[in-house]
């Protein structure tokens, strides 16, 4: 199963340049067997840029994933204690084997029509 994530640009381009080895989330999928990630770098690109496969997926208090990803987070400590303020837990998707495409593709060739807030199953 795959599904679509949207990724600040800058986030994104760092993944496929080997920077950003883990894509940090509030909240993770509920359905099991999500294997690969489809990434829509958000605005201004809107466009799907690539997709990577899942090596793990980390579920730790904010400040142990920090210390555990830090080297290959791709952001700031800054950042991160922005975007999990007030959360106990964090998630961290590890990006395994990468594939940036030659030509960046569009939502509607996946059939969908508006970018997804955080994520959309395919």
């Amino acid at each position: 199963m795959e599904v679509l994530l949207s990724i600040k640009p800058e986030f994104a381009f760092k993944i496929f340049d080997g920077t950003k080895k883990f894509e940090f989330r509030k909240s993770i999928f509920k359905r099991s067997g999500v294997k690969k990630v489809v990434v829509y770098a958000s605005s201004p690109v809107q466009q799907i840029i690539g997709e990577f496969e899942i090596a793990d997926i980390l579920c730790e208090e904010t400040e142990l994933l920090w210390n555990m990803t830090q080297q290959f987070s791709g952001i700031s400590k800054e950042f991160y204690d922005q975007y999990f303020a007030n959360k106990d837990k964090a998630f961290a998707i590890q990006v395994g084997k990468v594939k940036k495409y030659d030509l960046p593709k569009s939502l509607s060739d996946y059939d969908i029509y508006f970018a997804p807030q955080s994520f959309a199953y395919l």
